[in-house]
């Protein structure tokens, strides 16, 4: 499956506090986020449902896998969402293991595993 996605009782607000907490734990820090509902608003288009986008990255890790190989780059930082569907949280992302098994480099699908399991690990905690 592309992605892992979980579903929460939080509000988006809620899940994204904790996210902001334990991502530290592991070493991860955001570089990015956008808040789409705002965004979609600056430019006109109004919608309706919360919608969080965070670009995650754990430096070390990051630098490992593009010194394995450079494409890498092309999923990286990692992605994290956090949005509401018909009233239901959700947070998620894709799957570091798939994107790069799309590049076919089976020792970078290995580290990919890693970072992984350390966010899907997160992304149960904050549910």
């Amino acid at each position: 499956m592309y992605d892992y996605t979980v579903t929460s009782d939080k509000t988006v607000e809620q899940v994204y506090q904790t996210l902001l907490e334990a991502l530290p734990t592991i070493k991860f820090g955001v570089l990015w986020e956008l808040d789409l509902k705002a965004t979609l608003a600056e430019k006109g288009v109004n919608h309706d449902q919360e919608g969080l986008i965070l670009e995650v990255c754990n430096p070390k890790q990051a630098k490992t896998l593009i010194d394995e190989n450079p494409l890498a780059h092309y999923f990286l930082p990692c992605k994290l969402v956090i949005y509401q569907v018909n009233g239901v949280t959700k947070v998620g992302m894709p799957r570091p293991t798939i994107q790069a098994q799309m590049i076919g480099d089976h020792h970078l699908e290995r580290l990919a595993e890693e970072i992984e399991r350390a966010l899907t690990n997160v992304l149960d905690q904050v549910k």
